[in-house]
């Protein structure tokens, strides 16, 4: 009996081993993961842990490296040759970021299901078909084909291999241990699949099918009405008017089917994230100091790690400050001591859909320009832990992927099913040579040129320098177009619906040194109807850039400060415009309680986003229902049984402000005939009773930090590894564009001069670590819209009284 009892225990226990140090499902191993010896204890941070001064040796370095940290925990590094500098910033960026530049390298490549299970399969599979990896590998052999890049490139993989070679499996970042899982070698691809995942991020969305299902709907004549090619109310980029510095190319030739499916003939059937950015630059004639100043806040999604990590590059023939992507080599937005420079979303056109015509149903041959060409399949193989791979089958035309070849669920709604897509995000461009150029660069012509290999995703390049010239150049690879080619699902049989070529960079949309003295984007349209090319028929509302451009405007005397506080800008000029529209077509009309209150509270608003403020609250719910109610009947999915979008914020304010007549007001749903007015009292009968049954009667917790919910979380949505309800204000559309998950990632504000002075700060901290002191230490500053100065490094022997920390990264010998 006594050995059942001792075999029955160390079955017991044997299996409890085994149980607590193996991965079940969704629930980590917590044998490992609580081991005081190698678990998630191990990655507590002692505040006074960093070393001052210490030599770390390490195998691959050619001379020794000299690296600065200042107070925030940001490496300034001193190096004597291009490997070196590349390398170091590769180490380092691992030591505080590994898992994060790891795991989006994973999403990216359509790999989560490896660490995560089954979970993750149609991701995986919506990012293979995507053809990120595709593109991926297409740009990275012409980056590895250019010695510097090349060099850029590997340098930078063997600095994280070297980081990565120094840890046991105690040392790994806490996520690893959560999930299970150890960090892979790293490569070249995978910081080309970084850029490409920016890019589907930023230009990888179509409504291609929606607006083929409008004009198959509704016919031409109400698309050209209410899908217009340039909006009522606009304030470009390039300012209208600015004179060409070249001689267009002629545009390709519409196709004549193309112009009859425009006179009412229905097409073949099919069987908006919140993502923008500022900057903004004024010249010496409006600066209080004679030089340029510079910022650039960029929005995106708000994640714990941040999307950025500072970092101070030195090497001969470069000295730069400025923010990189963990896992990307060089600076992407930044200053050197001539130059600053920063970018924003172009969003241009450059993403089509084709219809096809396949041969049979084994769909291995497709009809293109009098003859059938082959269709290449590509077997993608996906690892799913815990259960036997997938494999899933992918097809390519000479336009690029079919993104879904069989009737299914898309991942992403607007995505049409058996159609081919072409992106620019699938061709070879050079993008690390782009921002290694832009580092170095030291007055206008070095930054032109250096745009010159800049494909995607396309980016507004604003400019400044200490010569005291400004520029912006909407820059990036633009397909030349015939007018309105890609608003719709494009015919791929007819070659005539090809794409014809490119703009010639040099003739992609740029101003320098305008009258005005200040040059600026905010996502809007690049250009007036006076540029000569088409890039798009759709950009975002053009709030913040007229904004932007009204305060620049007035200014005088310009200081850094006066640029910070401009980033911080809450008005919101829709609400300025709309409003009082809204509040008359209620007028009298008898209103309950806290719909007359809320009414009242309205009337007394100044149309501030603050984080107090409660008219905010009301007003987004009362204009956003009015929207619904107004549309939902004619373009929504449960209505009409169609993916299609709505008229733009433009043309539906035009709507609500001049046509109170027209036939697009009525809900078809109903037997009864809305009016307008009925449309504005039930929509803000709907806003006082949403805000009620969330807050309460009308009081203090209807304002607007409580109703927005400002969210900052793990990039895995880690519970408890976030910052939820920050008190903040701003909005989406406002300058200040700080919504429930989006905001400003990066704030910079940059003053040339004989001693170039900087700032900044994002909603994050320099390590990747929950443990640290350093994970989540800029956030209060950020969410305050106050800036750091930034530490910008003459030399590695420069005394500084932010230098907290010396150290010497030298060849193993």
């Amino acid at each position: 009996m006594k050995w059942i009892k001792a075999l029955l225990a160390t079955a017991i226990s044997l299996a409890l081993t085994w149980v607590l140090n193996t991965k079940q499902g969704d629930i980590p191993p917590f044998g490992k993961f609580l081991s005081p010896f190698q678990g998630f204890w191990r990655n507590a941070e002692a505040a006074n842990g960093f070393p001052a001064a210490q030599t770390l040796a390490i195998p691959g370095l050619q001379q020794p490296v000299q690296v600065r940290f200042d107070d925030k925990r940001v490496p300034h590094i001193f190096a004597q040759n291009d490997h070196d500098l590349y390398f170091a910033q590769g180490y380092l960026t691992a030591r505080d970021r590994l898992w994060q530049m790891d795991f989006v390298t994973h999403v990216a490549a359509g790999r989560l299901s490896e660490i995560v299970g089954p979970a993750r399969l149609e991701t995986d599979r919506f990012f293979r078909r995507m053809g990120l990896k595709y593109g991926a590998e297409k740009s990275l052999q012409a980056m590895m084909a250019n010695p510097t890049t090349r060099t850029v490139l590997t340098s930078y993989s063997d600095g994280i291999n070297a980081y990565i070679s120094s840890l046991s499996p105690r040392d790994y970042p806490f996520e690893y241990k959560l999930l299970d899982y150890a960090p892979e070698p790293w490569e070249p691809l995978k910081s080309s699949l970084l850029l490409k995942y920016m890019a589907f991020d930023l230009s990888g969305r179509s409504d291609d099918m929606r607006m083929s299902n409008a004009l198959g709907k509704y016919g031409a004549a109400v698309i050209n009405d209410l899908f217009p090619d340039y909006p009522q109310r606009e304030d470009p980029i390039v300012p209208v008017g600015t004179p060409l510095d070249f001689k267009p190319l002629p545009a390709p030739a519409t196709p004549p089917s193309f112009t009859a499916s425009m006179s009412d003939k229905v097409p073949r059937n099919e069987p908006d994230p919140e993502l923008g950015s500022n900057n903004f630059a004024v010249d010496g004639k409006k600066s209080a100091s004679g030089y340029p100043i510079l910022a650039n806040d960029p929005h995106l999604q708000l994640n714990l790690p941040s999307i950025w990590y500072q970092v101070q590059l030195s090497a001969p023939g470069v000295n730069v400050y400025g923010v990189t992507i963990p896992g990307a080599p060089t600076v992407i937005i930044g200053f050197n001591d001539q130059v600053a420079w920063g970018v924003t979303n172009v969003a241009a056109d450059v993403m089509d859909f084709y219809q096809l015509k396949f041969k049979d149903a084994s769909q291995r041959e497709y009809w293109h320009d009098g003859r059938w060409k082959p269709v290449r399949r590509v077997v993608e193989r996906i690892v799913v832990r815990g259960q036997p791979d997938r494999a899933d089958t992918v097809l390519y035309t000479h336009h690029g992927p079919i993104v879904y070849d069989k009737d299914e669920k898309p991942f992403l709604a607007q995505t049409p099913i058996r159609h081919a897509m072409r992106w620019t995000a699938h061709d070879a461009d050079n993008e690390v040579l782009a921002f290694y150029n832009l580092n170095r660069a030291r007055n206008y012509q070095d930054y032109t040129a250096a745009l010159a290999s800049y494909g995607s995703p396309a980016q507004n390049f604003i400019f400044a320098s200490q010569q005291n010239d400004i520029a912006i150049w909407p820059n990036g690879r633009f397909p030349l177009k015939w007018r309105d080619q890609g608003k719709f699902i494009l015919d791929g049989t007819d070659p005539a619906y090809d794409w014809q070529g490119w703009i010639p960079q040099a003739q992609n949309p740029h101003v320098k040194n305008p009258v005005r003295g200040f040059v600026s984007s905010a996502n809007q349209f690049s250009t007036g109807p006076d540029y000569p090319y088409y890039l798009h028929w759709n950009y975002a509302s053009y709030e913040r850039g007229h904004r932007i451009n009204q305060r620049l405007a007035q200014m005088t005397h310009v200081t850094p400060d006066s640029l910070r506080v401009l980033q911080n800008d809450n008005l919101n000029l829709n609400a300025q415009l709309m409003l009082p529209r809204m509040l008359s077509l209620v007028g009298t009309a008898p209103l309950k309680d806290d719909s007359r209150k809320a009414y009242d509270e309205l009337s007394r608003w100044n149309y501030y986003y603050e984080a107090d403020a409660i008219g905010p609250s009301i007003f987004e719910l009362w204009y956003n229902n009015l929207v619904k109610r107004l549309w939902d009947d004619d373009f929504g999915l449960q209505a009409t049984g169609l993916e299609m979008r709505s008229p733009t914020r433009d043309r539906t304010n035009t709507l609500l402000l001049q046509e109170p007549t027209s036939r697009w007001i009525d809900d078809r749903r109903t037997p009864e005939k809305e009016t307008l007015e009925t449309l504005a009292r039930q929509s803000l009968l709907f806003a006082a009773d949403s805000l009620s049954r969330k807050f309460g009667p009308l009081g203090p917790e209807w304002r607007w930090a409580n109703q927005k919910s400002t969210d900052i979380l793990h990039l895995a949505q880690l519970p408890g590894f976030g910052r939820m309800d920050l008190d903040v204000g701003g909005g989406a559309g406002i300058v200040n564009a700080t919504s429930e998950r989006n905001g400003p990632s990066w704030r910079m504000v940059v003053a040339l001069g004989p001693q170039v002075k900087a700032y900044g700060v994002y909603p994050g901290g320099q390590s990747g670590n929950p443990g640290s002191a350093y994970y989540e230490n800029l956030i209060d500053t950020w969410s305050a819209g106050q800036l750091h100065e930034l530490i910008f490094l003459r030399s590695p022997d420069e005394k500084h009284p932010r230098v907290q920390a010396a150290w010497t990264m030298q060849q193993k010998k």
